[in-house]
């Protein structure tokens, strides 16, 4: 299965800091569990994976405009049709809000996360650290099938 756009992004902004590229810092949270959520709608498998800005690379983090902090968490969503070398990128509404144990929600704003033929959705939120953040995407494909994706996850302070 071919690698989202960003991840592979990250991967080299990552070796960057073996080339001369000062380290990144160490981050100040830490993503208690780090496996992505995916579902399926039909064809099409939706996978979510939520990080902690500050754990980006910083070239990375620049190439996508995407402020390192470590009080913002970054939501990846990447939906595509196929395997391997074949995978393709499908485009969807897709809609996330993100909910935190004081009952707090707030919508994500997700922009598209394009380089060549793949395509992501990425959003970022800000958190009080340690936090317990549940979140819920809804997505609608060109079609009209739609699915939710609901996960929790955990940041705590390093």
């Amino acid at each position: 299965m071919r690698t989202s756009l960003f991840f592979m992004a990250l991967g080299v902004g990552l070796l960057s800091a073996c080339s001369g590229e000062p380290a990144a810092p160490v981050p100040a949270a830490t993503l208690a569990d780090s496996q992505d959520t995916v579902v399926t709608i039909g064809d099409v498998t939706a996978r979510a994976t939520v990080m902690p800005t500050a754990m980006l690379g910083s070239l990375v983090a620049e190439k996508y405009g995407i402020r390192r902090a470590d009080d913002q968490i970054m939501l990846l969503v990447g939906l595509r049709r196929g395997e391997g070398s074949a995978e393709v990128s499908v485009p969807a509404n897709v809609v996330a809000t993100v909910s935190d144990l004081r009952g707090g929600r707030r919508p994500i704003e997700l922009r598209e996360l394009s380089s060549g033929e793949l395509m992501d959705y990425v959003g970022t939120v800000q958190v009080s650290l340690p936090d317990t953040l549940k979140f819920e995407i809804d997505i609608t494909l060109e079609d009209g099938a739609r699915k939710t994706m609901q996960f929790t996850r955990e940041f705590q302070p390093q």
